[in-house]
C-alpha cells in the first residue's frame, strides 16, 4: 500500500514562503532559502514540492547534490545540476557568455577542451559563470536552483554559494539549499545570510501530535479519526515527530490495527526494526548484500558491491529489485550502476545490527574491490577508499589516500578543498611509525596553505617537521619540508624567516643535492633573492635561476623549468629585453611541449609584457588577453588589463584608461582580487594624475597605500611626479621622484617605469646636477631603452649635446626623441616645454614652435599652469602670444564679489601650499615685488590679518567646494 503521505503535512508556512520565493524570481527579483533541519524531517520534501510547483509555473528546474561519498570533490552539485542542461540540450551558444563560457567548463565537461583543470578561476568567478548562464537560460521565465545536502559540501561549492547570495536580488534566480542543523561551515554560511538578510533559514521543526495523526492518516487513507488515541500517542512518541521516521513505522501496515500492534518503542529503534524487518523479507543474501551496500554509504555503486561479495551479477540485480520494490533503494541518476537508499537513516538502521569487528571487516573488502576495480583510484574514488579505510580501521591507507586525493585536488586548483583532504591526512598519520607516510602529505600540504594565505598554522607545522627530523626522517624529505614552510614566509612577507628555511634546506641536501631536490629550493631562492636591498642581488638571483633551469631539466621537471625561465625572463628586463623575450619564449615552448596550459599562458602574458615595455607595442598584449580570456584564466585576463590601462594612460587615452580601470576595479571588488584591486586604484590615481587633478589623486593614492606599500614607487613615480610638473612644481617634482627612487631601492619590486632609467635623468640635467656619467650609466641598461624612458632618455641627451655647443646634434637628437614620444602625446609636450628654456639659452632648436605647440596642447587638455608657463616663457623670448584669459568670470563667485582679480586668484591658489613669494613668482612668472601686492591685496579684501590667516582662508575656501583648482585659463 502507500506508505509515503501524499501532501506534506505541517508545513503550510513553509510551503508559501517558498511560493513567495519562485513568485519573486519569475519576476525577476530572485533570492535564496535554506531549509534545515535533522534528518528525516522533510527537507528533501519540501524541496521536491518546491520543484514540482515551480515545473508547474513554468520556471526552469535544476538539482544538484552534494552526496555523501563526494563531499569534498569540488562543485559537485553545481556540475550535477548543470549537467541537466546537456541532457535537455539547452546550453547556449559558444558566443552567449563570452569568456564566462571558458570559466564554466571546470563544471560542465562538454565545454571543457582540456584547459579547464589548468586554470584557477576564483569560486566567486565561477558564481558570476554561473548566474550569468543561469539568467541566460532562464531568460522570461525565471529559474529554480536547488542544491542538496550542503552540509557535506567542499569550500569551493559554499564560496559560489555566498557569492550568489548577494547578487540573487538582481536575477530571475531563486536558490533553494537542504541541508543538516548541526556544526559545519554550511550551517554557519546560511546563519549568517539569514543575519545579513541576503537570504531566509527556514529550521524545520518536528511535527506535533495533531501533526503526527494527520499525516498517518494521509498514509493509510484513513480519517484522521481512525488514528487518534493510543495509535497517535504510540506513532507521536516513536516518530518524534520526525516525517521520516513516521512513514517508516507504517510501512507494510494495511490499516492502524496493524500498525498499533507492531509499533516499537523509541525513534532511533523504531527505525532500525523497521527497515531490518523489510530487509530481512528479502532473504538473508539479499540482506547482506544490501548492508554490504550500507557500509559504503548512503549511495554505492553495483559493481563494488559485486566484486566485494563476490556475487553474481544475477544474484546482485535481484536484490536491488526486491529493494526497490521494498522502498529500500533507488536508483541514483544519471550514473546507471549507482544507486541511493531512500533515505540516509536507511543505510544508518541496516547497519546498526553490525558489531565494530563486522563493520571493519566489510570496509576493508569494499575498499580491496575499489583498488581492484579501479587501480588508479580516479576521481571520487580515492576519497570513498579513504573513507572506508578510515573505517576499517586503518589509518596508515586512510591517510595515504587522503593525501592522494588532496594533491590532486590542489593540482586541479581546488585549494580549500586540497587542504582540507591534505589536513585530514595529516591528522590520520600522527602515529604512523614510518614517517615518510606523514612527511609526504605535509609536502603536499604546505604549498597549498601558502597559496591560500592560510599562514597561522605555520608553527604547528614546524614543530611537526622537527618532530619527523627527530624521527630519523631522511634529509632530502626534510629539506622539502623546509622549501614549504619557506613558501608561507615568502607569501606572508616574511623574507628574513624564509632566507632561514632556505638555508637549512640546502645544509640538509649538502653538496651533493640531486637536481630534482636542488632546483625547486633554486627557483624560489631565486625570488626571494630578487626581493632583497643588496646590490648584487640580480646577479644572484640570475645565478640561481640559471642553476634550476638546468636542473630542472636534467630532472625532467618541466614545471619547475618554465618558472625557472620566466624568471630569468624578468631579470633580464633591466638588462637585455631581446634576451627576456628569448627566455619567456623558451618558457612557453616548455608549457606546450608537456600541456601546461597556465604556465603557457603566464609566459606568453610576461613575454608581452616585456615587448610592450621595449617597443610600446601593444598587439601581443592584446593577443595574449584575448588568449587568456579564451581558455577561462581571467585573473590573468585582469592582468593584462591593467598593463594596457596603464598604457593608455601613458598615451593619454584618458577615456578608454578610466574605461579599463574601472571595469577591472568592479571585477576585482566583485571577485575579491585584493592585490589586483590595488594595482588598479594605484593606475587609477596615475591616470589622475596626468591630468593634473591633484584633490582626486590624492584620495584615490590614500585608499591604494592604506591597502598595500608594494605600489609606493609607481604612486611617486608615475603620479606624484607628473602631477607636479603639471602645476610646474618642478621643486615638488623633484622631491617626489627622489621619494619613488627611494621606495624602488629599499623594497626592490619590477617596476620599470618608475623613473630611475628616464624622468630622473632629465630633471638632474636640467637642474645641472647629471652630466655625461650619469646619461652612460642610464643608457647602458636596457631600462634606458624602454620607450617610455627612451623619450626622456633622448631629451636629455639633445640638452647635453645643445649644453656641449653641438647644435645640429642636439637638433637631431630632439627630432628622435619626438618620434618615440609619438605614442604618448602629454608627455611629448610636457619634454618639449621642459627642453625649451635650455634649448634658447644654448641657441639650439626651435624652442619658440615647440612652446607654442606645448601651449595649444595643455590648454586643450584643461592644464592651465603648464599652458600658462608656456606662454610666460614665449613673452620672454620675445614671441607674440594668444590671449586666452577669459577673464574674472573663471573666478569662484564667492571670490569674485569680494573684489578679487584673475591674478589675485592664481596667486591666492598657490597660498594653499603655504609657499614662499619667490616660490609663487616664479611659478607664475612673474616677480616676487608683483606677488607681494597681491598678496597685501587678498589680505585687504578677505578682511585676514596675516599671511597664516590668508592661507588658511585659501585651504577652507578650497575644502568647502569653492575650488581653488578650477581652470583660470
Amino acid at each position: 500500500m502507500q506508505t509515503r503521505s501524499p501532501r506534506a503535512v505541517g508545513r503550510d508556512r513553509e510551503i508559501e514562503q517558498l511560493q513567495h520565493l519562485l513568485t519573486a524570481a519569475r519576476g525577476g527579483r530572485g533570492g535564496a532559502v535554506f531549509l534545515a533541519g535533522e534528518p528525516g524531517i522533510g527537507k528533501t520534501r519540501l524541496a521536491e514540492l518546491t520543484t514540482s510547483t515551480a515545473a508547474e509555473a513554468g520556471l526552469l528546474t535544476l538539482r544538484g547534490r552534494v552526496g555523501t561519498i563526494g563531499s569534498t570533490v569540488a562543485f559537485r552539485p553545481f556540475t550535477e545540476a548543470l549537467l541537466t542542461l546537456t541532457r535537455r540540450g539547452e546550453l547556449p551558444g559558444t558566443s552567449d557568455l563570452g569568456a564566462y563560457r571558458q570559466v564554466l567548463a571546470r563544471l560542465i565537461p562538454d565545454w571543457d577542451d582540456g584547459t579547464a583543470h589548468a586554470t584557477d578561476p576564483s569560486p566567486v568567478l565561477l558564481g558570476e559563470a554561473v548566474l550569468r548562464l543561469l539568467s541566460l537560460v532562464s531568460a522570461g521565465r525565471g529559474c529554480l536552483l536547488v542544491l542538496e545536502d550542503l552540509h557535506g559540501s567542499d569550500p569551493e561549492t559554499l564560496a559560489i554559494v555566498e557569492y550568489m547570495l548577494d547578487q540573487l536580488a538582481e536575477q530571475p534566480i531563486a536558490l533553494v539549499a537542504t541541508l543538516r542543523q548541526e556544526p559545519c561551515p554550511a550551517y554557519d554560511l546560511a546563519t549568517q545570510a539569514a543575519q545579513s538578510g541576503a537570504a531566509a533559514l527556514i529550521k524545520l521543526q518536528p511535527l506535533d501530535r495533531a501533526e503526527v495523526a494527520e499525516m498517518a492518516a494521509a498514509c493509510l487513507a484513513v480519517p484522521v479519526a481512525a488514528v487518534q488515541g493510543q495509535l497517535a500517542d504510540r506513532l507521536w512518541r516513536d516518530s518524534a515527530g520526525i516525517p521520516f521516521a513516521v512513514e517508516e513505522l507504517l510501512q507494510d501496515a494495511d490499516g492502524p490495527t496493524q500498525v498499533v500492534n507492531r509499533l516499537p518503542t523509541k525513534v532511533p529503534a523504531a527505525v532500525v526494526r523497521s527497515v531490518n524487518h523489510r530487509a530481512d523479507q528479502l532473504g538473508a543474501q539479499a540482506r547482506d548484500l544490501l548492508v554490504m551496500a550500507a557500509v559504503i554509504g548512503h549511495r554505492f555503486p553495483l559493481s563494488v558491491v559485486r566484486r566485494a561479495s563476490g556475487c553474481d551479477e544475477e544474484t546482485l540485480l535481484s536484490a536491488v529489485r526486491a529493494g526497490l520494490a521494498k522502498q529500500l533503494v533507488e536508483p541514483d541518476e544519471p550514473e546507471p550502476d549507482w544507486y541511493a537508499f531512500r533515505h540516509p537513516l536507511t543505510a544508518e538502521a541496516l547497519l546498526a545490527g553490525l558489531t565494530p569487528i563486522e563493520r571493519s571487516a566489510l570496509a576493508t573488502r569494499c575498499a580491496d574491490a575499489i583498488e581492484e576495480l579501479h587501480p588508479e583510484l580516479p576521481d571520487e574514488w580515492c576519497q570513498l577508499t579513504a573513507e572506508l579505510a578510515v573505517t576499517s580501521g586503518d589509518k596508515a591507507r586512510a591517510g595515504r589516500l587522503f593525501a592522494m586525493a588532496g594533491e590532486r585536488a590542489f593540482q586541479a586548483r581546488s585549494v580549500a578543498s586540497a587542504i582540507r583532504l591534505l589536513e585530514r591526512a595529516d591528522e590520520l598519520l600522527t602515529d604512523e611509525p614510518d614517517p615518510t607516510c606523514r612527511a609526504e602529505a605535509l609536502r603536499s600540504l604546505l604549498p597549498a596553505l601558502s597559496v591560500a594565505g592560510r599562514f597561522d598554522s605555520r608553527g604547528q607545522h614546524a614543530a611537526t617537521i622537527e618532530a619527523l627530523a627527530a624521527r630519523n626522517l631522511d634529509s632530502r624529505r626534510l629539506a622539502a619540508l623546509h622549501v614549504g614552510l619557506a613558501m608561507i614566509d615568502q607569501m606572508a612577507g616574511h623574507l628574513p624567516a624564509a632566507l632561514d628555511e632556505i638555508a637549512i634546506a640546502r645544509s640538509l641536501l649538502g653538496p651533493a643535492a640531486a637536481d630534482e631536490d636542488l632546483a625547486p629550493v633554486d627557483v624560489l631562492a631565486t625570488q626571494l633573492e630578487l626581493a632583497r636591498d643588496s646590490p648584487d642581488r640580480v646577479r644572484t638571483a640570475t645565478r640561481l635561476a640559471v642553476r634550476a633551469a638546468a636542473a630542472a631539466e636534467r630532472a625532467k621537471l618541466p614545471a619547475v623549468g618554465a618558472e625557472a625561465l620566466q624568471m630569468l625572463g624578468i631579470l633580464a628586463r633591466e638588462n637585455d629585453a631581446g634576451l627576456s623575450i628569448e627566455y619567456f619564449d623558451r618558457a612557453r615552448q616548455l608549457a606546450d611541449e608537456h600541456g601546461m596550459v597556465l604556465s603557457r599562458m603566464i609566459s606568453l602574458m610576461l613575454q608581452a609584457g616585456t615587448i610592450c615595455l621595449a617597443t610600446g607595442s601593444v598587439v601581443e598584449l592584446e593577443y595574449a588577453r584575448q588568449q587568456a580570456v579564451r581558455i577561462g584564466a581571467l585573473p590573468i585576463a585582469d592582468e593584462m588589463d591593467g598593463i594596457l590601462s596603464q598604457q593608455a594612460v601613458l598615451r593619454a587615452e584618458y577615456a578608454r584608461a578610466a574605461e579599463l580601470i574601472e571595469n577591472c576595479l568592479d571585477a576585482t571588488g566583485k571577485f575579491r582580487i585584493g592585490r589586483m584591486t590595488t594595482y588598479f586604484l594605484t593606475t587609477k590615481a596615475i591616470l589622475e594624475a596626468h591630468q593634473g587633478h591633484r584633490t582626486e589623486m590624492e584620495a584615490t593614492l590614500a585608499e591604494a597605500v592604506g591597502r598595500s606599500a608594494y605600489e609606493l614607487p609607481y604612486c611617486y613615480g608615475l603620479a606624484r611626479t607628473f602631477c607636479a610638473l603639471l602645476e610646474e612644481n618642478r621643486e615638488l617634482a623633484e622631491a617626489d621622484l627622489a621619494q619613488a627612487l627611494e621606495y624602488q631601492a629599499n623594497n626592490p619590486t619590477t617596476f620599470h617605469l618608475v623613473g630611475k632609467n628616464g624622468l630622473s635623468l632629465l630633471l638632474g640635467v636640467l637642474a645641472g646636477r647629471s652630466g655625461w656619467d650619469h646619461f652612460k650609466t642610464v643608457t647602458a641598461t636596457a631600462a634606458g631603452g624602454m620607450r617610455w624612458n627612451k623619450q626622456f632618455v633622448q631629451l636629455a641627451h639633445a640638452v647635453l649635446l645643445g649644453r656641449d655647443g653641438q647644435a645640429e646634434q642636439a637638433n637631431a637628437k630632439l627630432l628622435e626623441a619626438l618620434e618615440t614620444s609619438s605614442l604618448f602625446p602629454m608627455a611629448q609636450h610636457l619634454g618639449l616645454r621642459l627642453v625649451a628654456e635650455p634649448a634658447y639659452a644654448d641657441g639650439w632648436g626651435e624652442p619658440v614652435a615647440w612652446l607654442r605647440q606645448a601651449e595649444d596642447y595643455f590648454h586643450q587638455a584643461d592644464v592651465p599652469a603648464v599652458a600658462s608657463a608656456c606662454r610666460s616663457l614665449l613673452r620672454q623670448f620675445g614671441a607674440t602670444v594668444p590671449q586666452r584669459r577669459s577673464g574674472s568670470e573663471q573666478v569662484p563667485g564667492a571670490l569674485r564679489q569680494l573684489g578679487i582679480t584673475t591674478r589675485e586668484y592664481e596667486v591666492c591658489r598657490l597660498l594653499v601650499d603655504r609657499v614662499s613669494n619667490k616660490t609663487i613668482a616664479a611659478r607664475l612668472h612673474i616677480s616676487p615685488r608683483t606677488v607681494e601686492k597681491h598678496v597685501a591685496s587678498l589680505m585687504t579684501k578677505t578682511g585676514q590679518p596675516d599671511r597664516e590667516a590668508l592661507s588658511s582662508f585659501a585651504r577652507s575656501t578650497l575644502a568647502d567646494g569653492n575650488t581653488l583648482a578650477e581652470p583660470l585659463e
